[in-house]
């Protein structure tokens, strides 16, 4: 486990000290990398029963077959409960109901990315087949009710299980029964930052409309396309959604993401390993007046900036973190699509004015409908079909100029082609799910598992 740094350990002094984890990320255009995080839900493939933590059905003995491919356990204190691995750049994480993360290593373009993914899958063949596992590739359980669910021992989550759900309806359900894909991106400068930020803060709904993929709740069709994108609209609002601090200033700047932290209330701290709640404070709070002795340090910034939940996160990357989890045809076209609009001068500039025209207020009127009716919804009175059209051609066109080919000599816009196809259709993941069922319909496990299950 990584020791604190002096550096991280050194108190903090003032505001100025917010920005400097921000400041210290940027990078050249040129040494721009592309990081893709995706869960999934582990259930038995007959029964559909979901993983426990421990024991024979237990994701602790994934965790540790894994194992043999060079994956190093990595608990959080030593002795500790196995938490997560670690080979090389990338990690194997576990969310608190004991969904399944792959968080890659920062690579130079979605190719790759794609191959690491595929070796991920054929490092689960094995343990899948022996314990009988399928893995859904879906943003919400389509199965599990919240008491049927494990709970992973990872000190924050024991902290957050307590203080989010009077703060937001969704919080068990965020924290125990979603699934996402996240994109991390790099930036330049504080303006190439914040104008990322923004206009990725303006496009997440439709990115979430995009990508919906899960209109299931407990065994039947929820009315929904996005369960989870629904989730997140019943969240505690001064640490998720659309940063309205950011969106109200067009020219927004690191202070003001900083300002916005600031107030968010906090989890905990660490001391020498030790997790001490304080859920009583705001980050600003605690740099004023302290907590039970101790004081603000760099490294605590930089926790609490990790329990953050905006649509776009801004720490040593920008992470977009809008959309759904998805099957294997279609995770990389999340990748895709953003190095397409967010790595390429002139599709960034496209996107922005599509964003524009938005704007702030319209976009975040439409999130209800965007959520229920995906593709069918509108956005100040645009469809969203529409716009998910232009913003996919938008993509295709900044991949075809970054111009990084494959083997075959294909460019990454290949893998935008799937979800082209459905949305040219105006259909969402989910309504590939859906098709062919009666709104009313009870589906057995094994349908369900039929449906949305990820091939090893």
């Amino acid at each position: 486990m990584a020791q604190e740094t002096s550096e991280n350990s050194a108190l903090l002094s003032g505001l100025d000290d917010l920005i400097l984890p921000f400041r210290a990320a940027e990078k050249p255009a040129s040494a721009f990398l592309l990081g893709t995080e995706a869960e999934k839900f582990g259930v038995h493939a007959e029964t559909g029963a979901p993983l426990a933590y421990e024991g024979e059905h237990g994701v602790v003995r994934v965790l540790e077959a894994l194992t043999a491919y060079g994956w190093t356990a990595e608990p959080e204190t030593p002795g500790g409960p196995l938490i997560a691995l670690r080979r090389g750049a990338a990690s194997i994480t576990l969310e608190p109901g004991a969904q399944l993360e792959l968080s890659g290593a920062a690579l130079p373009d979605v190719h790759q990315v794609q191959a690491e993914f595929e070796l991920h899958f054929r490092e689960l063949e094995q343990i899948s087949a022996q314990m009988q596992l399928a893995w859904l590739g879906v943003g919400f359980q389509p199965l599990a009710r919240q008491s049927d669910l494990a709970w992973v021992p990872k000190q924050r989550y024991a902290i957050m299980r307590e203080y989010l759900p009077p703060l937001g309806s969704g919080a068990l359900d965020m924290m125990r029964r979603t699934a996402t894909v996240q994109v991390n991106l790099d930036y330049s400068s504080e303006d190439d930052a914040m104008r990322k930020l923004r206009v990725g803060l303006l496009l997440s709904p439709l990115l979430n409309a995009l990508f919906a993929n899960s209109p299931f709740l407990e065994g039947r069709p929820s009315g929904l396309k996005s369960q989870r994108g629904n989730v997140w609209l019943h969240m505690d609002p001064s640490r998720s959604g659309l940063v309205r601090r950011v969106l109200s200033k067009k020219h927004a700047r690191y202070r003001d993401y900083a300002e916005w932290a600031l107030d968010a209330g906090m989890f905990l701290i660490k001391r020498q390993g030790r997790a001490l709640g304080n859920t009583g404070q705001t980050f600003r709070d605690f740099m004023t007046n302290g907590f039970q002795g101790e004081r603000a340090t760099h490294a605590d910034w930089k926790l609490h900036l990790n329990t953050l939940f905006p649509e776009v996160r801004l720490k040593n990357t920008l992470e977009l973190r809008a959309c759904d989890s998805l099957p294997v045809a279609l995770t990389p076209a999340v990748t895709a699509l953003a190095a397409g609009v967010f790595y390429d001068e002139r599709a960034l500039a496209e996107a922005e004015t599509l964003a524009e025209t938005l704007g702030a207020e319209s976009v975040d009127r439409a999130r209800h409908d965007l959520v229920t009716h995906a593709l069918g919804a509108s956005i100040g009175g645009i469809p969203a079909r529409a716009l998910g059209e232009r913003l996919l051609e938008i993509a295709r066109g900044g991949l075809e100029r970054r111009a990084r080919l494959s083997a075959a000599g294909q460019s990454e816009a290949v893998y935008l082609e799937p979800l082209m196809a459905l949305t040219r259709e105006g259909k969402s993941p989910a309504d590939r799910l859906l098709q062919g069922l009666a709104s009313d319909v009870v589906l057995t496990p094994q349908e369900l598992i039929a449906r949305t299950r990820i091939d090893v």
